[in-house]
C-alpha cells in the first residue's frame, strides 16, 4: 500500500509540474504576443492579445464562431474516423502481409505525395461543391500517412508474444485484444496526433475554397474584408480546442500505453 501510495503521489506531482509548465508556457506566448504587438503598434496588421480577446467575445456572444467552430469541428471528427480506420485497417494488413505490401507501396506513394490541395479541387469538380466531396478530400489526404504510420507498427509487432499467445492458446479476440491493440497503441496514438494536426488544417483549406460555414469560411471572408483580428481569433478558436484534444485525450491515452509496455517488458 505504502508503495502505490507512493507512486500515485509522484504521479500526481508530475501531472502538477507538467500542467505548470504548460500554463507558464501558454503565458509567455502571449506575453511575447503582445509585446511584437507593442512594437508594431498598429492593430491593422498585428492586434495585441486583448483585442483579439475583445473581438473573440463579440464573435461569442453574437453566435457566429460556436456555430463555425461546430461545423468544423464535425468535418474534422467525421474525416479523422474514418482516415484512422482505413488507415489503421489498411496499414496492419500491408505490414503483416510483405507480397501485398509490395504491390500497393508505389500506391500508398503516389497517396502520400499528393498535394492536399490538388485532392480537394479534383474532389470539388469530381463530386461538387457539398460535403461529401469536402469530407472525401480531407480522409484521402490523410488516409496514406495512417497507412504508413500504423504499417510500421504491423512490422514492429513482437514475435515472441505471438507464440505465448499460441501456446496459451488465447482466443483471436483475447489475442487482438492483450497481445496485438496494445503494441499498436504508441503508432496509433502517433498517426491520431499528427492526425488532428494536419487534418484540422486540410478542412481550413476546404472550407476556404468550398463551403459557405466553419472557421476557414470565416477566415476568408475577413481575409478578404482586411480585420486581421477576426482572422486571429477564429484561428485561435480552434487551437484552444486542438489543445484541449491533445491535453484531456491524446495524452492520457499515450500514457496508458506507456504503462502497458514497461509491464509487458518488466
Amino acid at each position: 500500500m505504502i508503495g502505490k501510495s507512493a507512486g500515485g503521489g509522484a504521479t500526481t506531482s508530475a501531472n502538477d509540474t507538467s500542467l505548470g509548465i504548460f500554463v507558464l508556457s501558454i503565458l509567455a506566448l502571449i506575453a511575447l504576443w503582445a509585446a511584437l504587438a507593442a512594437a508594431k503598434a498598429d492593430p491593422s496588421v498585428l492586434p495585441g492579445p486583448w483585442t483579439v480577446a475583445r473581438v473573440f467575445a463579440d464573435e461569442v456572444a453574437a453566435g457566429r464562431l460556436p456555430r463555425d467552430l461546430l461545423a468544423t469541428l464535425v468535418r474534422v471528427a467525421v474525416a479523422f474516423g474514418l482516415a484512422m480506420a482505413a488507415g489503421s485497417v489498411l496499414g496492419v494488413l500491408l505490414g503483416r502481409c510483405p507480397w501485398l505490401d509490395r504491390w500497393a507501396d508505389p500506391w500508398v506513394t503516389v497517396f502520400l505525395n499528393l498535394p492536399a490541395l490538388v485532392l480537394i479541387v479534383l474532389c470539388y469538380l469530381w463530386i461538387g461543391l457539398n460535403e461529401v466531396a469536402a469530407i472525401t478530400a480531407v480522409t484521402l489526404n490523410k488516409t496514406a500517412m495512417v497507412l504508413v504510420t500504423m504499417r510500421q507498427g504491423a512490422r514492429a509487432l513482437d514475435p515472441a508474444l505471438d507464440e505465448l499467445a499460441q501456446v496459451a492458446r488465447l482466443p483471436a479476440g483475447r489475442r487482438l485484444r492483450h497481445i496485438v491493440v496494445p503494441q499498436l497503441a504508441p503508432f496509433f496514438i502517433v498517426a491520431a496526433r499528427n492526425g488532428i494536426a494536419v487534418i484540422w488544417k486540410i478542412v481550413l483549406v476546404v472550407e476556404f475554397l468550398g463551403r459557405s460555414s466553419g472557421i476557414g469560411f470565416r477566415i476568408h471572408m475577413y481575409f478578404q474584408l482586411f480585420q486581421i483580428a477576426h482572422v486571429i481569433a477564429y484561428a485561435l478558436a480552434f487551437v484552444v480546442v486542438m489543445l484541449a484534444v491533445e491535453h484531456l485525450l491524446i495524452r492520457p491515452w499515450e500514457m496508458n500505453a506507456e504503462r502497458w509496455r514497461r509491464a509487458a517488458a518488466n
